[in-house]
């Protein structure tokens, strides 16, 4: 999170600014919108020529013709409760899509009368009425299709849609609440918050089917996560809280930096992952070799400063897991002078000796991370590969990685070259670099962001949109962390993600994917 040359300029920090361009308005709000995301109750599909046969377990919805089969999907949510005085300001159903859809026009039609499930059939369906009250096209390169349900979804209260497909030769699957991805249908609402300019809290999320292991690794699914909050006075728990409330979904990763003596996590810090209804994790940035250098460490001459905050954890944090990294982004402050002290060797070796002089602490809720910056540069160098301090001791390869939205400028691009960046001069690109040489190790995007200069703003929708099908390609990747800020530290470079109202529509559309459905065990 730190430039040292203008021509490198790979690692940029994070901050939510004071005010967020919400719904697109070119001034900041004085209250962010609270948004609940409400998951299907009901959801199925009922066939023309199967018309006493009910698929309400099926892992998949169906809409559109084919072989003479009409299909059409029924879907079902209840908003629960606003405060007071309340309505929503707007509606969208976000359908995951099952396969590659066809992009003829789905329409959604309001029905009267109830249904179930686990019984409707077309023989047995409620009133399907004739007007659409909303439509989109889906494009084959998304994966989920939006659609403005706002005129019809007004007040609190159980709501059943109809979808149907203008295909006439060709179905469109989505994922239902059965997939085993969790998530299926959803109905994301936006509503004010009131007065105050607290945001109200997101609901808590459904169960999800896929959880993390001993090492925080999921088991199927990608932790979602961010930072907030930097170069800024704002309270870095608060900044997170905004940031979940302005892109829908709570981070299950909390990001947050330290160095030196100081004693963490935080009082807030540690609050933050003890919400039972929101839970998250933290990843603790520590340059524990503040004011000194990586070989004075290695040699043990910090060693109270490590033993200090081993009995601080102990004391205050027990046995909750957490991610911890150590001088995240070496490379950039690497020196190759043997007696600098920070040497790449030098880096492995104090790695290494903080490991084991915490193990021997009896941390035994750590789960580390070797946070690379994966820059072309820096990979091309000769002491690139002696910063690896050993298998034994990295539990997750860590990557912190940001590309430009600005055809022509410095690392323009989109995921696929944040992840994948080759070396000067060739040779195998940071994910591949990983994978090859470290199999058995989960990858965690630690830092990841998409920028144009605070000047120039230019959409990152684009950018935003290759994310998910990325990851698809990607599968050891395992978590990726946000780092939002309206300024970088050099004052130059905008990665917030409402920079522009088109780049938080399709933020918004990736924090909604199921892929970040995982349940902390923690």
């Amino acid at each position: 999170m730190k430039r040292k040359q203008a021509a490198v300029g790979a690692a940029i920090g994070a901050a939510v600014s004071a005010g967020f361009l919400v719904t697109g308005q070119a001034e900041a709000a004085t209250a962010t919108p609270a948004i609940r995301t409400v998951f299907a109750s009901d959801d199925a599909y009922v066939s023309s020529t199967r018309v006493d046969t009910n698929f309400g377990t099926a892992a998949k919805l169906v809409i559109g013709v084919a072989d003479g089969e009409t299909k059409t999907t029924l879907v079902k949510f209840s908003t629960g409760t606003f405060p007071a005085g309340v309505t929503p300001a707007d509606a969208r159903l976000i359908l995951p899509y099952d396969g590659k859809p066809t992009e003829d026009r789905v329409s959604v039609f309001p029905v009267t009368g109830d249904w179930n499930q686990r019984t409707v059939t077309t023989a047995n369906q409620p009133q399907i009425g004739a007007t659409a009250i909303g439509s989109a096209v889906p494009r084959a390169t998304d994966q989920t299709v939006t659609i403005d349900l706002s005129n019809a979804v007004t007040k609190a209260g159980t709501y059943t849609f109809a979808l149907r497909s203008a295909s006439t030769t060709e179905v469109t699957r989505f994922r239902s609440a059965e997939s085993g991805v969790q998530g299926g249908p959803r109905l994301v609402l936006n509503y004010p918050a009131g007065a105050s300019a607290e945001p109200a809290p997101l609901p808590a999320p459904a169960p999800a089917t896929c959880a993390t292991g001993d090492l925080l690794v999921p088991d199927c699914g990608v932790l979602w996560g961010a930072a907030a909050g930097g170069f800024t006075d704002a309270p870095r728990d608060q900044a997170l809280k905004d940031w979940e409330a302005l892109t829908g979904r709570t981070a299950a990763i909390f990001h947050a930096y330290h160095k030196g003596d100081e004693k963490f996590p935080t009082k807030a810090e540690m609050a933050m992952t003890r919400d039972a209804a929101r839970p998250r994790i933290l990843l603790l940035n520590w340059k524990v070799a503040y004011g000194t250098t990586w070989a004075k460490v290695a040699a043990g001459q910090k060693d109270a400063r490590i033993d200090a905050w081993a009995d601080y954890v102990r004391a205050n944090y027990g046995t909750q897991k957490f991610f911890l990294a150590l001088h995240h982004e070496p490379e950039n402050d690497v020196q190759t002078g043997t007696a600098s002290g920070m040497t790449a060797k030098d880096f492995a070796a104090m790695y290494r000796h903080v490991i084991e002089r915490l193990r021997a602490d009896k941390v035994t809720n750590m789960v580390n991370v070797l946070a690379y910056m994966g820059n072309e540069k820096w990979m091309a160098q000769s002491w690139w590969k002696d910063l690896y301090p050993g298998d034994d001791v990295v539990d997750w390869v860590g990557l912190d990685s940001y590309v430009s939205v600005e055809k022509g400028y410095y690392h323009f691009g989109d995921f696929s070259s944040l992840l994948d960046r080759q070396p000067t001069g060739g040779g195998l690109g940071f994910y591949d670099w990983s994978v090859k040489n470290h199999p058995n190790k989960p990858i965690m995007v630690a830092e990841w962001g998409m920028y144009h200069r605070v000047a120039s703003p230019t959409s990152k929708a684009a950018a935003f949109n290759t994310v998910l099908p990325e990851l698809a390609k990607h599968p050891k990747i395992k978590a990726i962390v946000y780092f939002d800020t309206a300024k970088d530290d050099e004052g130059d470079r905008n990665i917030a993600v409402n920079s522009t109202a088109d780049s938080l529509t399709a933020f918004r559309k990736v924090a909604a994917a199921p892929i970040f459905d995982v349940e902390l065990k923690n």
